[in-house]
């Protein structure tokens, strides 16, 4: 019974983050390179409730401040800005920050992000409240939360491994 009750326990710990309704899953940063002061933050946010909910904040140890950023695209030009608002997340539906788009900015870093770590970020939600989510880092280059950093294309849905 007890090695039964240590499976289950064990087998929710490699699980997405949740809280309330709300799931966070494929959390990575990139790693940094030396005396960077910035690094980015990407996941997918899924609402399974009945009700929106809105990222407002994030909070990280490494980081003297976390914001979340939007990115546009104007002919060859990319602007970022700040979205103090923070970011709506409908019910029923999922919302990804992702390389080249939406996306958490860890500034005032106090210490490097080294690709294999994970670190952990506390993601606050105006109606779920606060959810620490275990972030990946990966590579310099990583542009998905499996990407690692080759260059190479993976299937989607083939989790990693090619043919």
């Amino acid at each position: 019974m007890k090695t039964m009750i240590l499976a289950l326990a064990l087998s929710f710990a490699a699980l997405p983050s949740f809280a309330q309704q709300i799931e966070v899953r494929e959390a990575f940063a990139r790693a940094t390179l030396p005396n960077a002061p910035v690094a980015g933050g990407y996941l997918t946010i899924a609402n399974h409730g009945d009700r929106d909910d809105r990222l407002t904040g994030a909070r990280a140890d490494f980081a003297g401040e976390a914001q979340i950023h939007e990115m546009t695209h104007s002919g060859d030009v990319m602007r970022m800005r700040p979205l103090p608002d923070g970011i709506a997340i409908p019910a029923g539906q999922q919302v990804q920050l992702s390389t080249g788009g939406n996306h958490l900015m860890f500034m005032k870093l106090n210490r490097g992000l080294k690709q294999g770590e994970t670190v952990v970020v506390t993601l606050t939600f105006q109606t779920a409240g606060e959810v620490e989510v275990p972030f990946a880092v990966g590579p310099v280059n990583a542009r998905s939360f499996d990407d690692d950093g080759s260059g190479r294309v993976v299937p989607e849905g083939h989790g990693g491994h090619s043919h």
